[in-house]
């Protein structure tokens, strides 16, 4: 069996071009593989179509914006200089032609213009740009550049380089778009911010870093912020930064609870970044980890002396529930108490110096961190977070399964913080939309365009 596909494109005006064989194949049935396209036969097929679509697109475009756009005289040609059009089936060669300058225009700009690097400013189409960052942004290059090549004609798909030079490229666009930073983004009075309406519900941010390796310093790492938005009445996002490279830590932070309905009455920011009234809560399972080490401590000690280590053991018992119960004052009076005994102890127990280093760094971090404690047992009995449960999942999310674990990777701090910025919008599927606002045309997905496909 022989299979022939044939491609006619009319212009705009209603003239038709010959019909022209774009593919053809010689098709058997014998076995099982046999029985409809195969995927390189999709792939060559798309790939024919695509640069015959193209080309005839660019051609018909370039000769619209021949002529002058001031006085719409015919502009001399000056030749023309090759051009590789990357698409989402395949890249397309095209010739981009050079045209002098309007006689209209006097001496002012450049000599000769080239109209094409209007239509396709970047050589890159952005379904392709969007797909590359998407992949990118969940997986290793390389293992997107062979995903890529493997189920579409791309031609430079399994290149790696490319493919972090086009999602970085996006990465910047987005670094472009961010406003400046400022010391405060809240407008306006406090007297005022109780004249707004009450917002409809809680914004709770979970911020947490892990640690990559250092490409520059390979014996070292450096720092990942990220953290997750989880409004009560919107859909979670994630945010994600390079400590102490990212310019813009809190314009970045603050756009992102902007866009999901943050008002000045809704919280005090992290320590007055964003907003001054946000609520800060210390998360209970870091203060529950080190009462349990100083437990530990504690009931080592009751091998030395039991009535000693009882009464550490009642202490710290003590100190747990004051905290629990959010009586934050009393809590830092039997801390302080803890400390000291700790440090008065007189026993031959080998971790002594350890338990009362422990008990000093604890008093000092309960009474340094002493307005953000809470009644946990009254929020936790509301259904509301005590934990930073969810900060410790969105490292795992945003930084452990693309940047280390399994991939153990080196990164410069601009690459990473970039990527960063194009795989929390891909974790939280925002990424579309970006690419939709960026390009009104972009319909890869749009019910009502393969609704209009199916019905022709």
């Amino acid at each position: 069996m022989r299979v022939s596909i044939l491609l006619q494109i009319t212009a705009d005006d209603g003239t038709a071009s010959r019909a022209e064989e774009v593919a053809a194949f010689e098709k058997a049935t014998e076995r099982a593989e046999d029985v409809g396209l195969s995927l390189a036969d999709g792939k060559g097929l798309l790939a024919a179509v695509q640069r015959r679509i193209v080309q005839a697109q660019v051609g018909e475009w370039a000769g619209r914006h021949r002529c002058c756009a001031s006085c719409g005289a015919r502009r001399r040609s000056n030749g023309s200089y090759p051009v590789l059009f990357q698409t989402l089936y395949g890249d397309v060669q095209l010739a981009s032609p050079r045209l002098h300058r309007c006689a209209c225009q006097g001496k002012e700009g450049p000599a000769t213009v080239a109209p094409l690097r209007d239509l396709l400013p970047g050589h890159v189409a952005p379904e392709r740009l969007y797909l590359e960052a998407r992949w990118a942004s969940l997986v290793p290059y390389a293992a997107a550049a062979d995903l890529l090549a493997d189920v579409l004609p791309v031609a430079s798909g399994a290149n790696a380089t490319t493919l972090r030079q086009h999602v970085l490229r996006v990465a910047e666009r987005v670094e472009g778009e961010l406003g400046k930073e400022q010391s405060s983004f809240i407008d306006g009075c406090p007297a005022e911010w109780a004249e707004l309406p009450i917002p409809e519900g809680r914004i709770v941010v979970g911020l947490d870093g892990g640690y990559v390796r250092d490409w520059d310093d390979r014996k070292a790492n450096f720092e990942l912020i990220v953290g997750r938005s989880m409004p009560d009445d919107r859909d979670p996002r994630y945010i994600g930064l390079v400590h102490d490279y990212d310019q813009k830590p809190k314009r970045r932070l603050f756009e992102l609870l902007k866009g999901q309905g943050l008002q000045a009455n809704q919280g005090r920011a992290l320590t007055e970044l964003v907003t001054p009234e946000a609520e800060h809560v210390l998360d209970w399972f870091h203060i529950a980890m080190r009462l349990t080490v100083l437990e530990q401590y504690a009931r080592g000690v009751a091998h030395h002396d039991a009535h000693e280590g009882a009464r550490l053991l009642r202490t710290l018992e003590r100190i747990k529930w004051l905290l629990w119960h959010g009586n934050g004052h009393r809590a830092r009076q039997q801390a302080d108490d803890l400390r000291d005994d700790a440090k008065g102890l007189e026993l031959d127990y080998p971790h002594l110096g350890k338990f009362a280093r422990s008990a000093q760094e604890f008093a000092v971090y309960i009474t340094s961190n002493a307005g953000s404690l809470i009644n946990y047992g009254e929020r936790f009995r509301s259904g509301e977070r005590i934990s930073s449960a969810m900060a410790e999942s969105t490292v795992n999310a945003v930084v452990s399964k693309r940047f280390a674990k399994r991939q153990q990777m080196q990164w410069t701090r601009r690459g990473a913080h970039l990527l960063l910025q194009t795989r929390t919008r891909a974790l939280d599927g925002t990424l579309r939309r970006l690419f939709e606002r960026w390009y009104p045309g972009l319909a890869n997905d749009n019910p009502s365009s393969a609704g209009q496909a199916v019905a022709a």
